[in-house]
């Protein structure tokens, strides 16, 4: 009997759980098809019906543990708040999420880091969309007036720069015991009031002296 396409999206996405769980044990050099299959009970060949290749699972694995996060952004673009609280929600509500994760088991979280480091280009998709979706926000920010003289592009790398440790996982984990929501709120209100194209003095220094 033939499995209908709600038993193969199962059958997809224990297989998916299985790899992940090798990968909590011993990270991803040790992720292989063959083993997978072997775990799973059955062949290669069955195997490559839902994997061709091991790129193809880290990509199901990456969508699997970022699925949540994409929600979440979808649901804060969606929403009718005014963009200093968009963006505010848009960083912390996933930041909360990790910094569960982390509170949970930080060893496991550190060891998806390293996977998605290693295996970068399967989790670029997700940071393009999170800078797409930034955008959007900045768009609307833009349209009531912030971040004068700056366009869209610019504008987003500032903000990744500003709020690293509450986006860039490595960082994240590197300083979570100082973040906090009171903290990131700050800084996006910082955001808005200040960021723009104006020199307001930095820029104008010249010649500085080694001390």
């Amino acid at each position: 009997m033939a499995q209908t396409g709600t038993d193969q999206d199962a059958t997809r996405s224990r297989l998916v759980e299985m790899a992940q769980g090798m990968i909590e044990e011993r990270g991803a050099v040790g992720l292989s098809l063959s083993e997978l299959a072997a775990r799973a009970g059955i062949s290669q060949g069955h195997l490559s019906r839902y994997f061709d290749s091991r790129e193809e699972l880290m990509e199901a694995i990456a969508d699997h543990w970022f699925k949540p996060m994409a929600d979440i952004m979808e649901d804060v673009l969606a929403s009718d708040l005014p963009p200093r609280r968009k963006m505010y929600e848009f960083f912390a509500r996933r930041f909360v999420v990790m910094r569960k994760k982390w509170e949970a088991d930080p060893v496991k979280l550190q060891t998806y880091i390293e996977v998605g480091n290693e295996n970068f280009e399967q989790v670029r998709s997700y940071i393009d969309l999170a800078d797409h979706y930034l955008g959007e926000i900045i768009g609307e920010a833009m349209s009531d007036g912030h971040f004068t003289g700056l366009d869209v592009d610019e504008t987003i790398s500032l903000i990744n720069q500003m709020c690293a440790p509450y986006c860039a996982l490595n960082t994240m984990t590197m300083f979570m015991e100082r973040l906090n929501e009171d903290k990131l709120a700050r800084i996006i209100d910082a955001v808005f009031d200040g960021l723009s194209a104006q020199d307001r003095g930095a820029r104008a220094v010249t010649g500085l002296r080694a001390a």
